[in-house]
């Protein structure tokens, strides 16, 4: 009878660690409250619904979103929406915080971005952070960027050096905060795809991908989740496909 014990509570130990495991493996592929926000301001900007955007500044900030983590998603949103968005964006998250601040309500600036040490030339920097990005070779241009080559500088220099090199944000955020952004916008479908890839290089989950199509299904609108889900199909089965899924198609 004692084996029969010991016997017992040795497999209800292993079912609780199991179980355990398999909760904190949910978690990891899931979006926490702050990233459901960083999905949400990220689209709402991009579209230019404001009054939307203006709850969702202030549900990201009660979820713990700092103030300087939130600008930041609104800033790097002019390099995908462009500055007229970006800026009504910033405006909008101005009157926020002077709303909550009348309300006695004071959010955490947060951490600002650290000075940049890095003494290479900003192309070469860019060029770098979109390899890791990409997981593909970046010294060969071709396409739109050998076509117009100011614009394969515009990308490296400013984008990926200046934009994605700010410490504020981690890769995984920022290509969350642009994933989200261009679900939500139409007509460039082969932007979110190379992102979603993107995105999946440096971590972000096929599960976490799918709660954002559920989220744009929601905010913005079921034609968009569902155009979401489609490309994040095709790049689940070419990643399935090539062992790797590093094909990217526009940046």
């Amino acid at each position: 009878m004692k084996k029969i014990g010991i016997a017992w509570l040795a497999a209800v130990a292993v079912l609780f660690s199991f179980n355990n495991n398999l909760k904190a493996q949910n978690m990891e592929n899931r979006l926490n409250s702050g990233q459901q926000k960083i999905v949400t301001i990220a689209a709402y900007t991009a579209i230019g619904n404001l009054d939307a955007l203006k709850n969702e500044l202030n549900a990201g900030l009660d979820a713990g979103l700092t103030i300087n983590r939130i600008k930041e998603v609104l800033v790097q949103m002019y390099a995908y929406a462009g500055f007229p968005r970006s800026l009504q964006g910033i405006n909008t998250f101005m009157k926020v915080l002077e709303e909550r601040k009348e309300k006695g309500i004071n959010d955490p600036e947060g951490k600002d971005a650290s000075p940049i040490t890095d003494t290479r030339d900003k192309y070469t920097r860019g060029r770098e952070i979109l390899k890791t990005l990409t997981r593909t070779d970046q010294t060969k241009i071709a396409g739109a960027n050998a076509f117009a080559p100011a614009i394969d500088t515009y990308l490296k220099e400013h984008l990926f050096a200046d934009i994605f090199e700010r410490d504020v944000l981690t890769y995984p955020e920022r290509e969350l905060a642009t994933i989200s952004a261009l679900a939500a916008m139409q007509g460039v479908e082969p932007m979110l795809q190379s992102h979603m890839n993107m995105g999946m290089n440096v971590g972000i989950t096929q599960p976490q991908l799918e709660e954002v199509a559920d989220i744009i299904s929601t905010s913005v609108g079921t034609t968009q989740g569902n155009i979401a889900r489609d490309i994040l199909e095709k790049v689940v089965e070419q990643r399935s496909l090539s062992g790797s899924g590093t094909k990217q198609v526009e940046k």
